[in-house]
């Protein structure tokens, strides 16, 4: 019975998620309203406060949702392989999680500009989360030679999260056609490039 309950429950705040992510993308947060979240869910106004105290707490919920399912998949893409493989796996990591959760990317991109939002602390230790992935295989590509010893970690760790996230997003809107392979390669050539400067 509980199990049943426990299913029901997280499919209901999936659907609010996708819902929220989808009208947050679309309209910006201010302009969406818990109504609107519950009408797009396809359920009830009280269900939303049921499962969010608010429709702050949601987007903060739905933000450490999405960006723990793209930490995840950084660190999955990454297990075992040496720093060069590793980091085309992020980029393929990166660039297949925003094909799936296209609206997300776009109000993560959007979220990420904005500083005045309550919920910026808990972005900004999400991102950091993300970030941290790629940060220790470029440390372990620097520590094998296989990257310049004098490479800004941090700043070259940041640079490939938000580039991988500018072009997917520039891909997706403006070039939906091209093939991921295409994208791939090209964002690991810039990679290349910076590594060898």
């Amino acid at each position: 019975m509980t199990d049943g309950r426990t299913r029901r429950r997280e499919d209901t705040r999936q659907r609010l998620f996708v819902a929220a992510v989808e009208l947050i993308a679309e309209r910006g947060f201010s302009a969406t309203t818990v109504d609107d979240i519950a009408a797009r869910a396809g359920v009830a106004k009280g269900t939303v406060y049921y499962n969010f105290e608010s429709k702050t707490v949601l987007f903060e919920e739905l933000l450490r949702h999405g960006i723990g399912l793209l930490t995840a998949d950084f660190r999955a893409a990454v297990a075992g392989l040496p720093p060069r493989a590793a980091l085309a796996a992020l980029v393929r990591a990166e660039l297949e999680y925003i094909c799936r959760y296209r609206a997300f990317a776009q109000l993560l991109l959007s979220e990420m500009w904005r500083t005045n939002r309550e919920w910026q602390q808990t972005l900004r230790l999400l991102r950091g989360e993300a970030i941290e992935v790629i940060a220790e295989t470029v440390r372990a590509g620097v520590a094998s030679g296989d990257l310049p010893a004098d490479l800004d970690v941090r700043t070259a760790s940041s640079a490939l999260f938000g580039v991988g996230l500018v072009v997917a997003v520039d891909w997706l809107v403006f070039q939906p056609d091209r093939p991921i392979e295409d994208v791939q390669e090209a964002l690991l050539g810039i990679v290349r490039r910076v590594a060898q400067a």
